[in-house]
């Protein structure tokens, strides 16, 4: 085995031993999704809570839980973080992450599933934010709203429809909500990983504070992909993921 020089870099082997080592890891990638399928079917079997009817505001004003559903069965929900009054690039940048990872749920459309923001802030203002980012995803604010489903924001939210009659069947909890966001699994494929100090890397490897990559310039690192930002001054908000 050689290195090229003193950077961190892995050992460099010829396809052969490549091969091998790769192999060797196959067998536990693969009883980890073979877990993930028998959590999957344990999921399926939760029971379910029904939901107080509510009214939420969207873009075609007060809209009732049913018809969020858009004639569909079931609902999957991203419940998106607000920080009253802050600016756009105040905004949460966890948040920021999830929903510009998906952007189209016409896959889930195509099985019977809704996909929908429901935002913890009032409607007028993140509307402009919806627009502002560029979302397509209907959202919907859940501002002033007592019900206990709605809580716990930045998170991944299931519902089953029956007739008029709503019910939760499963939510994510801490990072269950990287369920959705596939910059981070791509990154744990890669040599360096999510490059964070939390993470078992060898001596050497690039390595940063949690969540440094999610913001630029004083702004979620999404919003520079937006026509005419300019830098902002560090947001004052705690990280909020």
């Amino acid at each position: 085995m050689e290195n090229i020089d003193s950077s961190p870099l892995p050992p460099i082997v010829d396809r052969e031993t490549w091969l091998r080592e790769r192999d060797a890891l196959l067998p536990r990638e693969k009883a980890h999704t073979r877990e993930g399928d028998a959590i999957a079917a344990a999921r399926r079997r939760l029971p379910m809570t029904e939901i107080q009817p509510v009214e939420l505001i969207g873009e075609r004003g007060l809209t009732s839980l049913p018809d969020i559903f858009e004639g569909r069965d079931q609902l999957v929900v991203y419940k998106h973080m607000w920080h009253l009054g802050k600016p756009f690039e105040g905004q949460c940048e966890g948040c920021t992450l999830s929903i510009w990872d998906f952007q189209n749920a016409v896959y889930l459309e195509e099985c019977g599933i809704t996909f929908a923001v429901f935002c913890e802030g009032p409607y007028e203002e993140i509307a402009p934010f919806r627009e502002f980012m560029g979302y397509t995803h209907p959202w919907y604010s859940t501002y002033g709203v007592d019900e206990p489903a709605f809580a716990d924001n930045g998170a991944i939210a299931c519902y089953l429809r029956q007739d008029d009659r709503v019910f939760l069947t499963y939510e994510t909890t801490s990072r269950g909500v990287e369920a959705i966001m596939g910059s981070l699994k791509l990154l744990d494929m890669t040599v360096y990983g999510r490059q964070e100090e939390w993470e078992d890397s060898p001596e050497g490897w690039p390595q940063r504070p949690p969540y440094s990559f999610w913001r630029r310039d004083g702004r979620p690192t999404a919003q520079w992909t937006r026509p005419q930002v300019i830098p902002a001054q560090p947001a004052d908000v705690a990280h909020c993921h």
